[in-house]
């Protein structure tokens, strides 16, 4: 028998022993936008760079995204009930980086306005998607987290910016 099909096919409760690195060379194949979860937490402005971000349901409008379990910055978004996903163009890798890093002032320098919700809306986004939480799902060393989508909004037709293979990337075609 095929020994792949052997590990498909576990005993329910065993799980295949699986590399982390095998795992993360693997998955970063996979090609993703790149979005900045941003909100207001006490009346500062709070965000983190995030690529693992879907839509998930039409009706009700829904989206979802994963921030790891040690983030710091997502219990403050939580807090605040509601949050604005914002879609980088493919010239923002810098914005990206500044908000992915932990421990630092964030925002310093980094042009935003409010959106619909209060959430700060980055300038040069190409899109925005302003959301109330509405659940949360253990999700291993990450949570799943669900927002219904309130407004969102098409800002400009600039290419996106896109992670593969743990590096930015851009759209060749469009």
């Amino acid at each position: 028998m095929d020994p792949v099909l052997d590990r498909v096919h576990l005993p329910q409760g065993q799980a295949p022993a699986i590399d982390a690195t095998a795992f993360k060379t693997v998955l970063g194949r996979f090609c993703s936008g790149v979005t900045v979860i941003t909100a207001l937490a006490e009346g500062e402005p709070v965000g983190f760079a995030c690529q693992s971000f879907a839509s998930l349901s039409i009706a009700p409008p829904l989206v979802s995204f994963f921030p790891a379990r040690t983030s710091s910055t997502w219990p403050r978004i939580r807090a605040a009930g509601r949050f604005c996903v914002n879609i980088l163009a493919d010239d923002q890798a810098e914005v990206c980086r500044q908000l992915g890093r932990p421990g630092v002032d964030k925002f310093a320098g980094v042009k935003w306005t409010a959106s619909e919700n209060g959430s700060p809306l980055l300038t040069g986004a190409m899109a925005s998607i302003d959301c109330e939480l509405h659940d949360e799902v253990d999700g291993g060393d990450h949570t799943i987290v669900i927002g219904r989508v309130t407004c969102l909004n098409e800002h400009s037709e600039a290419k996106p910016l896109l992670f593969y293979r743990a590096a930015f990337g851009r759209l060749e075609h469009q």
